[in-house]
């Protein structure tokens, strides 16, 4: 089974200076046929229940991944508003994935995740204190939390 690497929300910034552990496993799974893919998030017949790419997401994940390494997101119960996003480096597609890819970088989401971020943008976001990826403009959020990585969901 190929090595996974995890990537914390935060924690993108700190990979150009801090070296990551390439045999560290954080994420256990099985590999399986190759998901349903989506050749590209900003193409005409995108939409809600696609994942859009940001240019700045593009980017950075085109200087962070290798080989067949993609960003996986995530959506767990947790957070101040009930549910919270999950990011992280990846190299196993599981059956029940999404792939969304744009200008060679890639992001996957699991179809349970999907429910929750369909019609969303991911961005990569650099600020002062912190850089990350985050979720923007999610058509299935009520609200978030102030920090953006927790929401509740529309009912």
């Amino acid at each position: 089974m190929a090595a996974v690497r995890g990537l914390s929300l935060t924690a993108a910034a700190l990979r150009a200076v801090t070296p990551w552990a390439r045999g560290s496993r954080l994420l256990a799974s099985s590999r399986g046929p190759q998901a349903r893919r989506v050749a590209s998030s900003s193409s005409p017949e995108a939409g809600e229940g696609q994942i859009h790419l940001t240019a700045s997401c593009v980017q950075r994940l085109l200087e962070i991944t290798e080989g067949s390494e993609f960003l996986r997101l995530e959506v767990e119960g947790g957070g101040c508003s009930g549910f919270q996003y999950k990011f992280s480096l990846d190299t196993v597609i599981n059956p029940d994935d999404r792939v969304f890819e744009q200008g060679g970088a890639r992001v996957v989401v699991d179809s349970d995740s999907l429910a929750f971020v369909k019609g969303a943008q991911v961005d990569f976001s650099q600020e002062l204190i912190r850089s990350s990826f985050q979720v923007l403009n999610n058509p299935q959020a009520q609200q978030g939390c102030s920090c953006g990585s927790s929401f509740s969901i529309k009912l």
